[in-house]
């Protein structure tokens, strides 16, 4: 299974029964995940969506959101529950208006499932824990 370091973007070959080992990057030595979702910009965005084995689930927020605020640490202890079936990161919509614009964020919080680089599915407002691992596991993850 491939992994994308999001500290280097190295991509990296993890065996599927070695990722509840905490695998590290062959070539930084950082962590492949972790319990916190991984802050994505610009071309580490593309290439951690695109090219991870695992299912990539994105918050895409913005500092001045309430409801942003209230959502981040329910989808950080959603993170820590499903740790190795899916990854978790956060795009800052502020920092990142392209990416959002590209990807039609009309309302924020989303989520968006990629799998292979693709969209699977999207929810907007804001979510607890329990209705985040809900969501996720009626999805397949």
């Amino acid at each position: 299974m491939h992994l994308v370091c999001p500290q280097c973007g190295a991509l990296n070959s993890v065996p599927p029964e070695r990722l509840g080992e905490r695998p590290k990057c062959g070539k930084c030595h950082a962590p492949l995940f972790g319990d916190h979702p991984v802050a994505l910009s610009g071309e580490l965005f593309r290439q951690y969506v695109q090219k991870n084995g695992l299912p990539v689930i994105v918050d895409f927020w913005a500092s001045w959101c309430g409801p942003c605020r209230m959502m981040a640490p329910q989808f950080e202890q959603a993170a820590r529950q499903m740790h190795g079936r899916c990854l978790f990161a956060k795009l800052n919509t502020e920092e990142e208006s392209q990416t959002a614009a590209r990807y039609q964020i009309r309302s924020i919080p989303t989520m968006i499932l990629f799998r292979g680089g693709s969209e699977a599915a999207r929810m907007s407002g804001a979510m607890g824990t329990a209705e985040i691992v809900r969501w996720l596991g009626s999805q397949g993850v």
